[in-house]
């Protein structure tokens, strides 16, 4: 009788934990594996953004433009001419312009601007030591006094008979861009305008800079 009142009880597993145990261990695992699946997309999208970032910057902050000089408006303050000689003399106000596209400031040395008639010199003006700052244009005021003096074997008296004079200018700064405060490129710029007076009016008929 004692046999028969005896209860049967399940085994426990071998290793002590449920079959409820069992599935929350699962769960927890896959729920580890899903954050470090997150974790590993995370760290991919933010190298993409960080070479996105690295690439447009390098296209633009950090891409070197050589700056350009360039001549700006020109005031007549007395023209004369002879066309019997042929000669003539000028003074005239204008601008140099230091245009800088840079992220950075460009410092450059002092320079010379030539003034031309047919390759052969007629008068110059200079360019002090300076800079143009990130983004910006640098003017600097001169006055300017030209002269057909030194002139020789030239068709000055030709072209004077059409009521024209045809100048040039010619400039090359040489200086740095400072980028960041760390990189520093060497940059040259040069000037190439051409510019044409009317010489019965005495004034400016056109000005070209390339």
């Amino acid at each position: 009788m004692a046999e028969k009142n005896q209860q049967v009880y399940p085994l426990a597993p071998a290793n002590g934990y449920t079959r409820s145990d069992a599935e929350s261990l699962e769960s927890a695992d896959e729920l580890k594996r899903k954050k470090r699946i997150k974790l590993a997309i995370y760290i991919g999208i933010f190298i993409v953004f960080q070479i996105m970032v690295i690439t447009a910057m390098s296209l633009t902050v950090m891409k070197v433009k050589t700056p350009k000089v360039r001549l700006g408006n020109i005031n007549v303050q007395d023209l004369n001419s002879v066309r019997a000689t042929p000669s003539f003399d000028t003074k005239f106000t204008t601008q140099i312009r230091v245009k800088n596209t840079n992220f950075g400031p460009y410092k450059y040395d002092a320079s010379i601007v030539t003034f031309l008639y047919q390759g052969a010199t007629v008068g110059q003006v200079s360019i002090p030591k300076s800079k143009a700052g990130m983004l910006s244009t640098k003017k600097i005021n001169v006055e300017v006094s030209l002269s057909s003096s030194a002139l020789s074997g030239t068709n000055l008296g030709s072209e004077m008979s059409n009521g024209v004079l045809t100048l040039n200018s010619a400039a090359k700064l040489t200086g740095k861009v400072e980028l960041m405060f760390i990189m520093k490129k060497k940059k040259s710029s040069t000037m190439d305008c051409t510019m044409a007076f009317d010489l019965s009016s005495k004034t400016l008929k056109s000005l070209q800079c390339k």
